[in-house]
């Protein structure tokens, strides 16, 4: 087992006041992990969730902490909810401290978002990019601000499948659809939207990065196995196999929004023990260079880019 990285103490004793954070997918898991601490730490958080009653719900569990919470309605999976979020949010703040690309799907079966994108890379990636497009003004105004787009490791391999964006088929329409592909591609385009946000905001006091959360105990496995058999029958050997808790997930999330010195690395990945490919990678690294050659591509990142603002009516 590699030794769980996890974030500074002093990070963790920062006065937050004042400071909005918006976390998507805030209801539960690693989203529910890295509001909680930011809560704690007098923040106020932004709940952006599909289901608003869960996200009260969680939004109670952080109401004896010394920060604020509020939940805002977000369906990833339909642009139309994506702008009414962001209208809502801009019509309340004027600022933004931090945008966390939290929540996602992972080896779904087949199907279409209300837009029609392919489920995984709609929901992952292309709902998560309007998001952000939509909020890059205030980020800005807010400025020194952050982006976060949590990926994965899945985004080299997952399951046997290699991660790789295919421009001309990216909702899977001339090949046949492998949930754990299309999984892979929309992880690795997540790595690829921080990469080249940094090179687009260099200058603006806004930085982004992508990271790997590590393989935690969450719910994003019930399309793959029932969540019990994760949680309970694995859990006695999860230290073999870099299971990790919720607030270990929240660790490499937390450490690039509080670490002053980690806007240096704009666009940099960083990633949490585990799930790689290769023995060597699965120590991570904060940041660490990713092993899939895609990443460096950088002209796959801009055409990724631009095809994506194409796809969200952004043109």
């Amino acid at each position: 087992m590699n030794p769980t990285r996890r974030c500074a103490p002093e990070l963790l004793k920062q006065d937050l006041s004042g400071k909005i954070y918006i976390i998507t997918g805030a209801n539960s898991g690693v989203g529910l992990g890295t509001a909680r601490q930011l809560v704690e730490q007098g923040a106020h958080v932004v709940l952006a969730c599909r289901r608003v009653s869960a996200g009260e719900e969680a939004a109670q569990t952080l109401a004896t902490l010394s920060g604020t919470t509020e939940v805002i309605a977000l369906d990833l999976g339909s642009l139309s909810s994506v702008r009414a979020f962001a209208e809502a949010f801009l019509e309340r703040h004027s600022r933004l401290d931090a945008l966390v690309n939290n929540a996602g799907l992972m080896n779904t079966p087949q199907g279409k978002t209300q837009d029609g994108f392919e489920t995984q890379f709609g929901v992952n990636h292309l709902g998560h990019f309007l998001l952000t497009e939509l909020l890059l003004e205030v980020l800005k105004s807010s400025a020194p601000s952050r982006v976060i787009c949590v990926a994965s490791a899945y985004h080299v391999e997952a399951q046997g499948k290699p991660g790789r964006i295919v421009l001309d088929d990216l909702n899977f329409e001339r090949r046949p659809y492998d949930g754990w592909e299309a999984y892979a591609q929309a992880k690795l385009a997540n790595v690829l939207h921080a990469q080249e946000l940094a090179r687009r905001l260099e200058g603006s006091g806004v930085s982004a990065f992508s990271v790997h959360p590590g393989w935690v105990r969450t719910n994003l496995i019930s399309s793959t196995m029932p969540s019990w058999l994760q949680n309970v029958v694995m859990r006695p050997i999860g230290a073999l196999i870099d299971l990790i808790s919720v607030e270990d997930g929240a660790q490499t999330t937390l450490h690039c929004l509080l670490d002053p010195q980690v806007p240096e690395t704009s666009g940099a990945f960083y990633a949490q023990t585990g799930s790689f490919p290769d023995k060597q990678d699965r120590k991570g690294g904060w940041p660490m260079t990713s092993p899939n050659p895609q990443v460096r591509d950088l002209a796959l990142a801009e055409a990724l880019y631009v095809r994506s603002r194409d796809l969200v009516g952004l043109t």
